[in-house]
């Protein structure tokens, strides 16, 4: 949830065939390349395009992609564009000044070496350094025109998931938020809203949703007494969350990113959670049990999703992507979603609201310096 009053940018109008300019435009797709073709252009002025994520495929250089985001924004000043740039092995951009941010497992092992500073300097240095984190990745990417990384991941490490692995804090969730939160400061520093992932927890299974379907069968007095809780913690600080492509049979059968009471009932109702709701991409394998890309989307928009996000489908061609901006836009039509301004305010509510030091200026800015030097080692 965003505590101050920001206003909003105006949207882009959205008028597209047989139906009326929309209030809610949820999909976050991707590019195929450095530069925008054709097919992009089109599918970036679709009304139901809200976003766009890039990956290290669409970059060569800081002037590449400053050039890249500025087209973007030329044909749709309020679309959102994102990526997952977390900081060690999940960092998209790594070279021409970027700096390599360390895994987020190095701040929480800063947390619990003291040194010979005293008992709790670790953790004190830990929150400095993960404030660092943020900032620099927040002005970095701000600075080649970057609206928002999908982070900070949220997850405990319970030494069993490959895929989290090292891009979780901690085991512990009150290292985890406290760490969480510092990250979250210095992203706000840099002008940045975050995402907090992957909600209530992607840490305790083994599976990679991206190929596979993971199952937690913990109660759910389990999962909200240790993974769920940073969610808790921080739902009046973090301004995005991206549910996990996980089933947890004892709540509900399906995936949290299409259960109305994971997303509704426990994140909003419970937790009392306000921000913007992302879903994790639908192509991932973890997301075939709500069927086609079009049926994924429809299930998480009617689950509580503000956005739904497919990637990696604008490859040769890009038909998955055409095929889910129509088949969404029929679905509209049929009445099995609606449109919500509601989803739509959330959704520019984190756009950046200030504009960015260039690459050149940040260089040289005292607190960039600073933050550079507090990085961990």
């Amino acid at each position: 949830m965003s505590t101050s009053k920001r206003s909003k940018p105006a949207a882009a109008p959205a008028v597209h065939d047989d139906y009326e300019a929309v209030s809610h435009a949820p999909v976050v797709l991707d590019i195929e390349g450095l530069t925008l073709n054709d097919d992009d252009r089109r599918r970036l002025a679709h009304p139901l395009t809200g976003g766009l994520i890039l990956f290290a495929r669409n970059w060569a250089s800081r002037s590449q992609l400053t050039a890249l985001c500025a087209e973007i924004k030329a044909i749709r000043p309020d679309v959102l564009i994102c990526v997952d740039h977390e900081g060690g092995r999940v960092q998209r951009f790594k070279t021409d000044g970027f700096t390599h941010v360390p895994e987020m497992r190095s701040l929480g092992e800063m947390w619990m070496n003291d040194g010979k500073g005293g008992e709790g300097t670790g953790a004190l240095r830990a929150t400095d350094a993960a404030t660092a984190c943020g900032y620099v990745l927040a002005s970095e990417l701000r600075s080649c025109g970057v609206d928002l990384t999908f982070t900070p991941v949220l997850d405990l490490d319970w030494g069993e998931s490959g895929v989290i692995g090292d891009r979780a804090f901690h085991g512990d969730p009150r290292v985890v938020t406290v760490l969480a939160k510092s990250v979250m400061h210095g992203l706000l520093l840099g002008g940045m809203a975050n995402c907090g992932k992957h909600f209530p927890g992607h840490g305790f299974v083994k599976a990679d949703s991206h190929v596979d379907v993971p199952i937690d069968k913990r109660s759910l007095k389990a999962i909200l007494a240790d993974d769920a809780k940073p969610y808790e913690w921080m739902s009046t600080s973090l301004t995005s969350v991206m549910p996990a492509h996980v089933i947890y049979p004892k709540v509900d059968s399906l995936p949290a990113g299409f259960s109305p009471r994971w997303l509704q009932d426990i994140l909003r109702g419970q937790m009392g959670f306000t921000g913007a709701i992302f879903s994790d991409d639908l192509s991932m394998e973890g997301a075939s049990v709500a069927g086609n890309h079009t049926q994924g989307a429809v299930a998480a928009l009617n689950a509580g999703c503000d956005m739904v996000l497919l990637c990696n489908q604008s490859l040769k061609g890009g038909q998955a992507v055409d095929e889910l901006l129509d088949g969404l836009a029929n679905a509209l039509a049929r009445g099995e979603w609606e449109l919500s301004p509601d989803s739509e305010a959330r959704r520019l509510d984190l756009l950046p609201q200030t504009a960015p030091f260039p690459w050149d200026e940040l260089m040289h800015l005292p607190q960039y310096q600073q933050a550079l030097a507090k990085l961990p080692r």
